[in-house]
């Protein structure tokens, strides 16, 4: 359905405001094996919050996140780490029990978290709806809450339709051979490999 990941760099744009991300996703060696790596630089801005932050999401090769870091320019920081079961800890070592359950994450700020749970999950359209608890990071506050989310495939491989869990905002999202978001309806866009 998708292709092997080696390596690759994309760019989106927001459709509100001005901004910019830049990211690349690698496989990289671990201790444990074979892993992949994004890691992402923002700039843009929220209402009149003009922001610039980077984040770097580590996986096993099956897309379950075991360690994110998110960081602002002016020093606000968020590392947490994970089994990849979905039992998380901080830094330091102290367990978040109020996250258990939640595999993936969800960074504001970004389309391409959603490329975890729809290369996790392998989803087809005979999979039915992926219904998920998901640690949701907010840029404003970086501060984590458990956060519904659905998942259904429309067409293997090519388009997704994500649900927030209360029905508060649905979008169908193209993605690439990759398995990353092509386009984002009303929040971001793809640019195009000429620009990068």
């Amino acid at each position: 359905m998708f292709r092997a990941l080696s390596s690759t760099t994309v760019r989106w744009r927001p459709l509100e405001g001005e901004g910019l991300e830049h990211l690349t996703l690698r496989t990289i060696d671990t201790s444990l094996g074979a892993a992949i790596r994004a890691e992402s630089v923002l700039i843009g801005e929220r209402g009149a919050t003009a922001y610039g932050a980077r984040y770097r999401i580590d996986c096993d090769a099956g897309w379950r996140v075991f360690s994110f870091l998110i960081e602002t320019t002016q020093g606000q920081r968020l590392h947490l780490m994970s089994d990849g079961h979905g039992h998380w800890r901080k830094a330091d070592g102290t367990a978040l029990p109020q996250f258990d359950g939640c595999v993936d994450i969800d960074l504001a700020g970004t389309p391409f978290t959603n490329t975890l749970p729809i290369r996790r999950l392998g989803l087809t359209r005979q999979s039915g709806t992926a219904r998920l608890n998901m640690l949701y990071v907010p840029f404003d506050s970086f501060e984590p809450t458990v956060d519904g989310k659905h998942y259904t495939c429309l067409d293997d491989g090519k388009l997704y339709r994500y649900e927030a869990a209360d029905g508060s905002f649905t979008a169908d999202l193209p993605v690439d051979e990759d398995g990353l978001v092509l386009d984002y309806p009303t929040l971001f866009q793809r640019l195009s490999p000429e620009t990068i």
